[in-house]
């Protein structure tokens, strides 16, 4: 099918026509479908680095990371860090409509169909016990 007048004018007007663009604000730019690995913002919050980018960062340096622009840049700045290490390309993204849920995108500009692309929060269990306190002696919490 050839695009004809009305397409050239509506492109003209309202930009070319994006295929899925909810998936690609959620996505910070990108489609799942080429997605390595994914962090929510919550967990670029957290100290430290997730041990699971570092090893897809140094694996994948074709791949492009996503950064979510409307973090603050304390948060995005070990990232970003960790990016140059290994030369991996990054990119900022602020979307002033849509804040995605998530903190961190590295992907492939094709797809690659990968099943699991989300780091699960890790939980840690404090083995020492907790003291009890005056009331908790009291009333045996």
């Amino acid at each position: 099918m050839r695009p004809d007048i009305d397409d050239y004018l509506q492109q003209g007007i309202h930009g070319k026509k994006e295929i899925n663009p909810d998936e690609r604000r959620r996505f910070l730019g990108t489609l799942r479908e080429r997605v390595v690995i994914a962090l929510k913002q919550p967990q670029l919050i957290e100290p430290g680095i997730y041990p699971e980018v570092e090893t897809a960062l140094k694996e994948n340096k074709k791949a492009h990371l996503y950064l979510n622009g409307n973090m603050s840049y304390e948060f995005l700045s070990k990232y970003k860090k960790v990016a140059d290490q290994y030369d991996v390309e990054y990119t900022l993204v602020t979307n002033k409509e849509y804040d995605s849920e998530l903190g961190l995108v590295l992907a492939y500009d094709y797809a690659i169909d990968k099943e699991s692309i989300y780091v699960e929060k890790k939980v840690t269990i404090d083995p020492t016990p907790k003291k009890k306190g005056f009331f908790g002696k009291l009333f045996g919490n």
